[in-house]
């Protein structure tokens, strides 16, 4: 069951907005959605928290300028998905321009798992590294801190997620959400947080005089890998997140950017020139997520350090293969798990946990994440890790924060998760496999304790109709180009519409032409207009009332405006 909820309007602030010069449906549009200042929309790279605001960033720089100074050999770690491979990549740019000598390491996640542990720190001492970067993991990595310390090794820490209780004994760690850190922004990705280290590096080195007799390098030249990052990482996009990710975007439809982000957006047929957000979250990011999934993403990195376009597009391809390969796995296990679910009276279940024998560790937190969204309930999925353990991967719903549930069902069996982490709406795990139907009912209860059956509707949130001036071509483009994304929804517009002409294209989508019936919405004879339903070929009825999204549908020299449903009441 479904509830449509339209958000509030705050006329107050939409008026003050539109005397600043904000059209009035861009005005309705933010002042819901938190803006209630028009310099909030300004994109300028001098409205960024400054760097030395962000908890110990001084005392990283000291850090980093000194191993710079001393030819010391840098390694940086990251994690496999997106933000982990972007956040390498900037690290490894930004410290070389720099004059650092540096190197990078990722952990194969069916090796080594997640983040520093003691086995990949042996590993990176096969390099003789002096010093060891983290970058978007560490804050967790207790045990691998203390292997690199025994080791001689120096660390510095660089993430954005939670801390457990126990604190790494690094060098230095920057995490604005570290304990005790007031940077104004708790929502960096992990690329963001490096971003901002290598900002206070800049800064050191000026102090120090380093960039007196040869040209400084421009970090802005970094910003397209920081909002690949940070869009695909699905953190909030709140003022500070919103700048990076449109300046990085700015760099990509100039052209002005890494060639791996080019080459990604070739393969996934997508055009830099017009590149969004939505393109980076739904194309570029699964593509390069791909390799981190099914193989190791020292291949996603390259893609992004490649500095020719023949190189990149060899890279890209690869990648492209490999996201083919995973959907093809996941919609595989889709299938075998829907038997399962057949099985199961979800109705009566505050939670889902699952766990099949040959189901692939790297695709188990997509399939979380679709059985989560048909079902709005926290979802656990699991995968045989060998050596008579599990690894699950956890997606929640917004009235269950999934990391602080398995931490109290830690406290309650100390025994029964053997280590975990994660944030409010994702979390990994690992348990023992003859432990799984305990943790079933166990993760059941918690989650039954924390919320309520309220908690389990679906909410659609929406902006109302759409006006018959607004709906055109350019209105769409002017949403399109406005960054949404975590936190910051774009636009779901509900009207009521009479289905004109229906027809199913692919055997999987229905292709509409519909007519408002709304008085918001268009009206006179020229009120039909296109519409897609994706991922539903099911007749929709004569009179429907639709949640859509309004987009530009460019096909064969032809410019029009089309209606993407996303959601029918009959």
């Amino acid at each position: 069951m479904t509830k449509i909820v339209q958000r509030k309007p705050q006329p107050h602030i939409e008026q003050h907005l539109v005397q600043s010069g904000v059209s009035p449906l861009m005005a309705r549009l933010l002042a819901t959605r938190g803006v209630t200042e028009a310099n909030q929309l300004s994109a300028n790279l001098s409205n960024l928290l400054p760097p030395n605001t962000l908890t110990h960033n001084a005392s990283m720089a000291k850090l980093l300028a000194d191993a710079i100074a001393s030819s010391k050999k840098l390694l940086v770690i990251g994690d496999y998905d997106a933000d982990g491979a972007t956040a390498t990549a900037v690290a490894v740019k930004g410290l070389r321009a720099f004059g650092a000598m540096v190197d990078f390491l990722v952990p194969n996640r069916f090796e080594y798992g997640y983040g520093l542990t003691p086995e990949i720190v042996a590993l990176a001492a096969t390099q003789n590294p002096d010093v060891i970067i983290t970058v978007d993991n560490g804050i967790a990595s207790v045990e691998g801190v203390a292997a690199a310390n025994a080791l001689g090794i120096q660390v510095l820490v660089t993430d954005h997620h939670l801390p457990g209780q126990e604190t790494p004994q690094a060098a230095c760690i920057i995490n604005p959400n570290q304990h005790g850190c007031t940077f104004a922004s708790k929502n960096l990705a992990g690329v963001g947080v490096m971003f901002y280290g290598l900002l206070a590096l800049r800064a050191e080195l000026r102090e120090r005089g380093a960039c007196v007799n040869k040209a400084e390098p421009n970090l802005t030249e970094l910003l397209d890998l920081v909002a690949l990052g940070t869009v695909a990482d699905l953190v909030k996009l709140d003022d500070n997140n919103r700048i990076l990710v449109e300046q990085g975007l700015r760099r990509i439809r100039a052209g002005a950017c890494s060639q791996g982000i080019l080459a990604l957006l070739r393969v996934s047929g997508r055009q830099a020139a017009a590149c969004n957000a939505q393109d980076l979250g739904f194309y570029v990011g699964p593509r390069l997520n791909a390799a981190g999934r099914l193989d190791d993403m020292t291949l996603g990195i390259q893609c992004l350090l490649a500095e020719t376009e023949l190189e990149a597009s060899s890279m890209a391809q690869q990648l492209q293969n490999l996201n083919a390969q995973r959907r093809n796995i996941e919609a595989d296990m889709q299938d075998s798990a829907n038997i399962s679910l057949d099985d199961i009276n979800v109705a009566n279940q505050f939670a889902i946990t699952m766990y099949q024998a040959d189901w692939h560790q790297g695709v188990i937190g997509i399939l979380a994440s679709r059985i989560k969204e048909r079902y709005h309930r926290p979802v656990i999925a699991f995968a045989d890790a060998g050596g008579g353990l599990l690894k699950g991967s956890g997606r929640s719903i917004a009235g269950l924060h999934l990391r602080d549930a398995l931490d109290l069902l830690s406290k309650h069996q100390p025994d029964l998760i053997l280590k975990f982490g994660g944030h409010a709406m994702a979390a990994g795990l690992s348990i023992k496999q003859v432990d799984f139907e305990r943790f079933n009912q166990s993760f059941e209860l918690v989650v039954k304790s924390l919320i309520t059956e309220a908690d389990l509707e679906s909410i659609l949130e929406v902006d109302g109709g759409l006006n018959n001036s607004d709906m055109t071509f350019a209105t769409a483009q002017t949403l399109e180009n406005q960054v949404w994304g975590q936190g910051f929804a774009p636009p779901l517009f509900y009207d009521e519409f009479e289905v004109i002409n229906q027809r199913v294209l692919g055997e999987k989508h229905l292709k509409l032409s519909l007519k408002a019936r709304s008085n918001a919405a268009l009206t006179g004879a020229t009120a039909i207009i296109d519409a897609i339903y994706f991922n539903h070929p099911e007749f929709l009825e004569s009179l429907i009332q639709a949640a859509y999204q309004l987009q530009t549908n460019s096909y064969n020299g032809s410019q029009k405006v089309q209606l993407n449903v996303r959601y029918v009441e009959s």
